[in-house]
Protein backbone atom coordinates (compact mmCIF):
# COMPACT_ATOMS: atom_id res chain seq x y z
CA UNK A 1 0.00 0.00 0.00
CA UNK A 2 1.21 3.60 -0.83
CA UNK A 3 -0.12 6.41 1.81
CA UNK A 4 1.26 9.51 1.80
CA UNK A 5 1.87 11.62 5.24
CA UNK A 6 2.15 15.39 5.37
CA UNK A 7 2.84 17.17 8.36
CA UNK A 8 6.37 19.45 9.17
CA UNK A 9 9.33 19.07 6.53
CA UNK A 10 12.24 18.40 9.16
CA UNK A 11 9.93 15.83 10.69
CA UNK A 12 9.73 14.46 6.88
CA UNK A 13 13.17 14.47 6.12
CA UNK A 14 14.91 12.72 9.29
CA UNK A 15 12.44 10.27 8.23
CA UNK A 16 13.54 9.88 4.44
CA UNK A 17 17.80 10.60 5.39
CA UNK A 18 17.59 8.96 9.16
CA UNK A 19 14.94 6.67 8.86
CA UNK A 20 13.49 8.44 11.61
CA UNK A 21 10.12 7.15 12.61
CA UNK A 22 7.43 9.20 12.01
CA UNK A 23 5.49 10.85 14.65
CA UNK A 24 1.97 9.12 15.97
CA UNK A 25 -1.17 11.15 17.01
CA UNK A 26 -2.86 10.29 20.08
CA UNK A 27 -5.52 12.92 19.80
CA UNK A 28 -8.82 12.32 21.49
CA UNK A 29 -10.54 13.08 18.11
CA UNK A 30 -7.87 10.78 15.77
CA UNK A 31 -11.07 9.21 14.25
CA UNK A 32 -9.06 6.10 13.53
CA UNK A 33 -7.58 5.98 17.36
CA UNK A 34 -3.78 6.49 18.18
CA UNK A 35 -1.43 5.77 15.23
CA UNK A 36 0.67 7.37 12.25
CA UNK A 37 -2.00 8.62 9.63
CA UNK A 38 -1.20 8.43 6.15
CA UNK A 39 -3.86 9.56 3.14
CA UNK A 40 -4.03 6.26 0.95
CA UNK A 41 -2.72 6.80 -2.86
CA UNK A 42 -3.96 10.71 -2.54
CA UNK A 43 -0.73 12.92 -2.35
CA UNK A 44 -2.77 16.15 -3.36
CA UNK A 45 -4.84 15.29 -0.07
CA UNK A 46 -1.54 14.96 2.26
CA UNK A 47 -0.59 18.28 0.81
CA UNK A 48 -4.13 20.38 1.11
CA UNK A 49 -3.68 18.89 5.08
CA UNK A 50 0.18 19.79 5.28
CA UNK A 51 -0.51 23.25 4.17
CA UNK A 52 -3.67 23.65 6.17
CA UNK A 53 -1.59 22.79 9.29
CA UNK A 54 0.86 25.40 8.59
CA UNK A 55 -1.77 28.17 8.17
CA UNK A 56 -3.25 27.24 11.18
CA UNK A 57 0.24 27.49 12.67
CA UNK A 58 0.61 24.10 13.57
CA UNK A 59 3.78 23.63 10.97
CA UNK A 60 6.34 25.81 10.08
CA UNK A 61 6.82 24.15 6.44
CA UNK A 62 4.52 21.72 5.04
CA UNK A 63 6.00 18.76 3.26
CA UNK A 64 4.72 15.39 2.67
CA UNK A 65 6.30 12.14 2.59
CA UNK A 66 5.34 8.88 0.92
CA UNK A 67 5.41 5.54 2.41
CA UNK A 68 5.21 1.99 1.50
CA UNK A 69 3.22 0.15 4.59
CA UNK A 70 2.38 -3.40 4.84
CA UNK A 71 -1.16 -3.48 6.50
CA UNK A 72 0.16 -6.15 9.14
CA UNK A 73 -3.33 -7.18 10.66
CA UNK A 74 -5.76 -4.69 9.78
CA UNK A 75 -8.85 -3.66 11.12
CA UNK A 76 -10.43 -2.81 7.73
CA UNK A 77 -13.78 -0.49 8.01
CA UNK A 78 -14.33 -1.53 4.49
CA UNK A 79 -15.02 -5.01 5.58
CA UNK A 80 -18.44 -5.47 6.89
CA UNK A 81 -17.44 -8.07 9.74
CA UNK A 82 -15.09 -5.45 11.17
CA UNK A 83 -17.82 -3.47 11.02
CA UNK A 84 -20.05 -5.41 12.50
CA UNK A 85 -17.30 -5.57 15.41
CA UNK A 86 -17.32 -2.44 15.76
CA UNK A 87 -21.12 -2.03 16.31
CA UNK A 88 -20.62 -4.31 19.37
CA UNK A 89 -17.61 -2.79 20.97
CA UNK A 90 -19.54 0.63 20.95
CA UNK A 91 -22.65 -1.38 22.30
CA UNK A 92 -20.16 -3.08 24.91
CA UNK A 93 -18.39 1.08 25.47
CA UNK A 94 -21.93 2.55 25.76
CA UNK A 95 -22.94 0.28 28.44
CA UNK A 96 -20.17 0.60 30.25
CA UNK A 97 -19.73 4.43 30.31
CA UNK A 98 -23.66 4.42 31.33
CA UNK A 99 -23.30 2.11 34.37
CA UNK A 100 -20.19 4.44 35.18
CA UNK A 101 -22.42 7.58 34.86
CA UNK A 102 -20.19 9.05 32.28
CA UNK A 103 -21.01 10.78 29.51
CA UNK A 104 -20.57 9.63 25.87
CA UNK A 105 -18.22 11.17 23.96
CA UNK A 106 -19.20 13.12 20.57
CA UNK A 107 -18.54 13.79 17.10
CA UNK A 108 -18.46 17.56 16.75
CA UNK A 109 -18.35 19.38 13.69
CA UNK A 110 -14.71 21.69 13.28
CA UNK A 111 -14.59 25.33 14.65
CA UNK A 112 -11.96 25.87 12.68
CA UNK A 113 -13.17 24.35 9.36
CA UNK A 114 -16.55 24.62 7.54
CA UNK A 115 -17.77 21.27 7.27
CA UNK A 116 -21.05 19.03 7.73
CA UNK A 117 -18.97 16.16 8.55
CA UNK A 118 -18.44 15.95 11.82
CA UNK A 119 -15.02 16.36 11.71
CA UNK A 120 -13.54 15.93 15.21
CA UNK A 121 -14.30 12.58 15.87
CA UNK A 122 -14.05 12.16 19.90
CA UNK A 123 -16.50 9.14 20.17
CA UNK A 124 -15.19 7.22 16.77
CA UNK A 125 -11.51 7.56 18.16
CA UNK A 126 -13.01 6.17 21.89
CA UNK A 127 -14.81 3.15 20.01
CA UNK A 128 -12.11 2.21 18.01
CA UNK A 129 -9.18 2.82 21.39
CA UNK A 130 -12.07 0.57 22.75
CA UNK A 131 -11.63 -1.94 20.02
CA UNK A 132 -7.41 -1.96 20.88
CA UNK A 133 -7.90 -2.16 24.45
CA UNK A 134 -10.30 -4.87 24.22
CA UNK A 135 -8.72 -7.14 21.54
CA UNK A 136 -5.30 -6.67 23.88
CA UNK A 137 -7.29 -7.42 26.92
CA UNK A 138 -8.49 -10.88 25.79
CA UNK A 139 -5.09 -11.80 24.24
CA UNK A 140 -5.98 -11.50 21.04
CA UNK A 141 -3.34 -10.03 18.08
CA UNK A 142 -3.22 -6.89 18.24
CA UNK A 143 -4.53 -4.74 15.73
CA UNK A 144 -1.19 -3.35 13.08
CA UNK A 145 -3.45 -0.82 11.62
CA UNK A 146 -6.90 0.51 10.73
CA UNK A 147 -8.04 1.60 6.98
CA UNK A 148 -11.17 3.50 6.76
CA UNK A 149 -13.11 5.78 4.23
CA UNK A 150 -13.53 8.86 5.71
CA UNK A 151 -16.56 11.47 3.82
CA UNK A 152 -15.92 15.17 4.22
CA UNK A 153 -16.36 18.43 2.37
CA UNK A 154 -19.07 19.71 -0.13
CA UNK A 155 -21.04 17.72 -2.32
CA UNK A 156 -19.20 17.40 -5.96
CA UNK A 157 -22.20 18.95 -7.55
CA UNK A 158 -25.65 19.86 -6.03
CA UNK A 159 -27.48 17.13 -4.96
CA UNK A 160 -25.00 14.64 -5.13
CA UNK A 161 -23.87 12.18 -2.38
CA UNK A 162 -19.91 12.44 -3.36
CA UNK A 163 -18.05 14.34 -1.34
CA UNK A 164 -15.03 16.37 -2.32
CA UNK A 165 -12.70 15.84 0.32
CA UNK A 166 -13.66 11.88 0.45
CA UNK A 167 -10.68 9.91 1.01
CA UNK A 168 -9.12 6.59 2.53
CA UNK A 169 -6.89 7.07 5.75
CA UNK A 170 -4.77 4.13 7.06
CA UNK A 171 -3.35 4.66 10.90
CA UNK A 172 -0.50 3.20 11.71
CA UNK A 173 0.03 1.18 15.24
CA UNK A 174 2.95 -0.76 14.69
CA UNK A 175 5.41 1.23 13.12
CA UNK A 176 7.71 -1.68 11.35
CA UNK A 177 4.60 -1.89 9.24
CA UNK A 178 6.30 1.09 7.36
CA UNK A 179 8.60 -0.42 4.99
CA UNK A 180 10.00 2.58 3.13
CA UNK A 181 9.87 6.44 3.70
CA UNK A 182 10.16 8.27 0.41
CA UNK A 183 10.35 11.82 -1.30
CA UNK A 184 7.37 11.50 -3.73
CA UNK A 185 8.35 12.76 -7.43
Amino acid sequence: MIGYHGYEKAEGESAISQNSPLRQSDQKHDWLGGGTYFWESDHQRATEWAEYKAQHGLCKIPYVVGAIIDLGNCFDLTLRSNLDLLARAYSDFSTAYKAAGLPMPENKDSQRVKSQNRVIRTLDCAILNYVHAATEKAGLEPFDTVRGVFVEGDPVYPGSEIYRKTHIQIAVRNAACIKAVFLPQ
